[in-house]
């Protein structure tokens, strides 16, 4: 594919590796901000429990709908030529600030343990109002096995605006940060609209949902969808984003041109994956809360961990689809005849309020790790994180009374970047990576 980059970037040098470290201890120092109402030890998820019959089965199965050619050609043709990825990059007109120039109540928000080995708080007009909320992250370590796509090291972060604060045309929008990251002391960024075509193509809406997870994977990005939908996933072309033309606050087609509150570029869904059973519920299908890409499989698959709430009772299920290996349909899930994606592999777990979850499988071992990031039962402070087989369960733990609330305050989701062997995630407050030696290490 001529967008792929295959070129391999050089390590950096030890002096870049003496800021690393120098990062990590430093913020080791945030395990003193423990409070007495966080260390608590919590009661474990336990073993993973296998689902093979078609009752637990058969209410993951996905219908795929794709949007027609022609209404993507027709809207592209109005809007203009759609750009890529470099494009928005070359645009950035925010940056991103390493943690030693963060407030403290932002560095307040990383895990305790284990450390991140590097973290950066967002552009302050951001995050200033606090309507907009980060959720999701996905890499270019995603999107090629390489790590990179064209020339640059990229980073996507989903954002989803509060339901009910902030102006009303804004409430529930999504949107995501295009980050270079080249260049670990700066990262610049760009914000696009996540939005949908109307009317053949004729126009958008913004979409209207809450991306708790997101993966980009060859030149699609999928972004869960609002709970309560029948709605799964809906899918983005990254080779398909569009300009504006008009800086106003409506969202679609206006007098004179095209405009999306504000935004630069918007990026119209192509498709989307729909539950067969109908709208998800305790019932019947999940509702997805997280999404990660395993690029253990074969083939590669897309993971998902269903949402359910963080004090409640009801445990949660945890499953993966297969990814298409037609270079036609390249980041779409493999489907049958009817354009239907069954869930090859899924589990239930008693782990409840999951934030972020990834499938990994260690060399040599006979079966997948599974990692989910869970909020506090009160959802109020520094969540947890487990890793989970079908044997048992072992939690990141700290303190005197090794409390198992040692990950990120109102954590994201996570990812993991191949080529770098790092894990990407969010807190409520800044974006943060750490290595997954180091994440297995703590839970060891």
């Amino acid at each position: 594919m001529k967008h792929r980059g295959r070129h391999r970037r050089r390590r950096r040098g030890a002096a870049l590796r003496a800021v690393l470290t120098g990062t990590a201890l430093a913020l080791t120092a945030a395990a003193t901000l423990i409070s007495a109402s966080q260390a608590e030890v919590g009661e474990g998820p336990g073993a993973l429990k296998p689902l093979t019959s078609a009752a637990d089965t058969g209410p993951l199965r996905l219908q795929e709908h794709l949007v027609p050619a022609r209404t993507l050609d027709r809207l592209a043709a109005a809007m203009g030529r759609p750009v890529g990825v470099d494009d928005v990059l070359r645009s950035a007109d925010r940056d991103l600030s390493e943690a030693a120039d963060c407030s403290s109540a932002d560095r307040a928000s990383l895990p305790v343990a284990p450390a991140a080995a590097r973290a950066y708080c967002w552009d302050p007009a951001d995050t200033a109002a606090g309507t907009w909320r980060p959720a999701s992250v996905t890499t270019s370590g995603d999107a090629d096995d390489d790590g990179v796509w064209g020339t640059h090291r990229v980073v996507l972060a989903g954002w989803t605006h509060s339901t009910t604060a902030g102006r009303p045309a804004e409430r529930g929008l999504a949107r995501v940060a295009f980050v270079d990251a080249d260049d670990p002391e700066h990262l610049p960024y760009r914000w696009a609209l996540l939005v949908v075509p109307v009317d053949g193509g004729r126009d958008y809406r913004g979409l209207a949902s809450r991306i708790s997870g997101m993966v980009w994977y060859e030149n699609k990005l999928l972004v869960t969808t609002t709970s309560g939908s029948a709605d799964a996933l809906y899918v983005y072309d990254l080779d398909r984003i569009q300009r504006t033309t008009v800086d106003a606050p409506a969202i679609g087609r206006v007098p004179g041109g095209w405009s999306a509150d504000g935004y630069r570029y918007v990026l119209p869904a192509v498709g989307s994956y729909r539950f067969t059973a109908g709208r998800c519920a305790a019932a019947g299908p999940p509702c997805p809360g997280a999404l990660a890409l395993d690029r253990g499989t074969a083939p590669d698959s897309l993971v998902a961990a269903e949402w359910t709430a963080p004090d409640g009772d009801r445990h949660a299920r945890l499953w993966r689809y297969a990814l298409s290996t037609d270079p036609a349909r390249a980041g779409l899930l493999a489907t049958d005849a009817r354009g239907r994606a069954a869930a090859v592999e899924a589990y239930r777990t008693r782990a409840t309020g999951i934030r972020g979850v990834l499938s990994y499988r260690k060399a040599g071992a006979d079966r997948a790790s599974w990692y989910v990031g869970r909020l506090p039962g009160s959802q109020d402070g520094h969540g947890g994180l487990w890793r989970q087989d079908g044997e048992g369960a072992r939690a990141v733990r700290c303190g005197a009374d090794a409390s198992d609330r040692c990950w990120a305050r109102d954590a994201g989701s996570l990812s993991y970047w191949q080529a770098t062997g790092e894990v990407w995630s969010l807190s409520d407050r800044m974006l943060f990576a750490l290595p997954l030696a180091g994440l297995d290490h703590a839970v060891d």
